[in-house]
């Protein structure tokens, strides 16, 4: 049974870090595009992050320069580093994974994946 775990997320000030994980069984990361997304309180779900089964990166605007994902094989896991963190960071966060090639234009977008985690909760305030 394919799975996602996602873990990592807490309280954190705004500055601060978190690495999310996002730990897979029952079947091998190497070949999938890995997503993570994201959903504060009454907003709609949005993409965050992608990396490709290449190791091809990609980030939102609203993340650029401050987060960084990561794959290590070995472990079947992907991480996502979350750096100089603001409030509007705070949303509970999701993995995905999908083993479709996709455009870069499409990366980021939920329909793109068959797979999700439960989600963890990142919140971030002082």
């Amino acid at each position: 049974q394919l799975q996602l775990v996602e873990s990592g997320g807490g309280l954190v000030q705004p500055g601060g870090s978190l690495r999310l994980s996002c730990a897979a069984s029952g079947f091998t990361l190497d070949y999938y595009a890995i997503g993570w997304f994201r959903q504060a309180p009454g907003k709609e779900r949005e993409g965050v992050s992608c990396i490709s089964s290449s190791g091809s990166a990609y980030y939102s605007d609203s993340v650029k320069g401050r987060f960084t994902i990561s794959r290590d094989n070995a472990k079947n896991t992907v991480y996502l580093q979350m750096n100089s963190l603001k409030p509007e960071d705070t949303a509970v966060y999701f993995c995905a994974a999908d083993y479709r090639s996709k455009s870069p234009d499409a990366v980021l977008q939920e329909d793109e994946y068959d797979y999700w985690g439960q989600g963890t909760q990142v919140t971030v305030s002082s």
